[in-house]
């Protein structure tokens, strides 16, 4: 219906235009076209039906980030004694930061630490630790199960003597963090000598594959469908794919803090070509991102002003076709606009043909 709407007020825009020019041909009492005229009856100008591809887009800046954002809090009290490298990349077995001197490691997996794993627990937070130890290294007779039993606590010793640990066979809540893959690290959210409490955040990772952010206005809403395809022209002025992979909330956007933070909507657009993509480009600089709502390829177009209302009982919408001396109206569908030109269909209407335009 709002598509519907827009067409409607566009042709009556152009109408409009060629009454100024006075050459409006409008069909007979019947609505239909077919109406011809002479010399006097020619319009003031012309233009050619196209073939073309009309694409309906929209462009706003964005900016290089990494995706999934989230903080890594502390699940005990204690002191930073190493704090987080911003921008370096961790993978299964590395400290993301050290507190009270020991290492917190992180591991993969999908279930959080949210116990301490001992001797005698069953559940997939064990599973996924032993599969951590394995591939580790450590798994030597340990059997990868969902139960904490002799060999699970064998092998947390031999990885605990590695960091420099006791060696108690129990993995406490502050030991780990368990991550779904490798992080990026965003920023150091507590420095070295901070003391954090339980829940207090110490630093902010994000996955490895690299995003860009775009904010839209809350009138883009089908823009920021998952899928919406996109074009991106980085920093470089290389230009790369995407797709939209969802919504991001403004405080997650780096958009800052206040009431205009919460204006507009902020999309996430994942970049083909993964983290090579976007390698060796520079963040601090826009990307120009281009949201591609709608396509159609091939079709016939003119400008939208050489569109005009039919009148009678019938409506509907024609061109003035122009051959020589000679001009005929005829009656077209119309279909998609976009950058001024109007998708136009009929048995009549073929490329190459002379409109008659209002003057500009």
């Amino acid at each position: 219906m709002k598509r519907r709407t827009t067409l409607l007020t566009l042709v009556a825009a152009a109408v409009a235009a060629a009454v100024t020019g006075g050459v409006v041909f409008l069909g007979d009492g019947r609505g239909g076209a077919g109406a011809s005229g002479r010399n006097g009856d020619l319009p003031p100008a012309t233009a050619t039906v196209v073939r073309t591809d009309l694409v309906r887009s929209k462009t706003v800046d964005g900016k290089l980030d990494f995706a999934q954002r989230r903080a890594v809090k502390s699940a005990v009290q204690g002191t930073v004694t190493v704090a987080a490298s911003a921008g370096k990349t961790l993978t299964m077995g590395q400290a993301l930061y050290e507190l009270n001197d020991k290492p917190v490691t992180l591991l993969y997996g999908p279930v959080p630490m949210f116990r301490e794993m001992k001797a005698g627990d069953r559940g997939s937070d064990v599973l996924q630790l032993e599969r951590n130890l394995r591939d580790l290294g450590y798994g030597a007779n340990l059997y990868v199960d969902t139960r904490y039993d002799a060999g699970t606590e064998a092998a947390v010793k031999r990885w605990q003597k590695s960091l420099n640990r006791d060696a108690t066979g129990r993995v406490g809540r502050g030991d780990v963090v368990f991550q779904p893959g490798p992080v990026k690290v965003v920023s150091a959210d507590a420095a070295l000598a901070d003391q954090v409490g339980p829940d207090a955040p110490v630093l902010t990772v994000a996955s490895t594959r690299p995003v860009v952010r775009a904010r839209l206005d809350q009138t883009d809403g089908p823009l920021t469908a998952r899928g919406t395809r996109v074009q991106v022209t980085l920093p470089s002025g290389k230009t790369v794919a995407g797709h939209v992979a969802g919504t991001v909330r403004p405080e997650d956007s780096d958009s800052g803090g206040g009431a205009g933070a919460q204006e507009g909507i902020t999309v996430e657009v994942v970049l083909a070509g993964g983290a090579k993509a976007a390698s060796d480009e520079d963040p601090t600089v826009s990307a120009s991102v281009k949201f591609v709502s709608e396509a159609h390829k091939g079709v016939l177009a003119v400008p939208v002003e050489a569109v005009v209302a039919l009148r009678g009982e019938n409506g509907g919408y024609g061109l003035q076709i122009v051959r020589g001396t000679t001009s005929t109206t005829v009656r077209v569908e119309t279909g998609m606009t976009a950058d001024g030109l109007i998708e136009v269909s009929g048995r009549d209407v073929r490329e190459g043909l002379k409109v008659g335009v209002a003057k500009s």
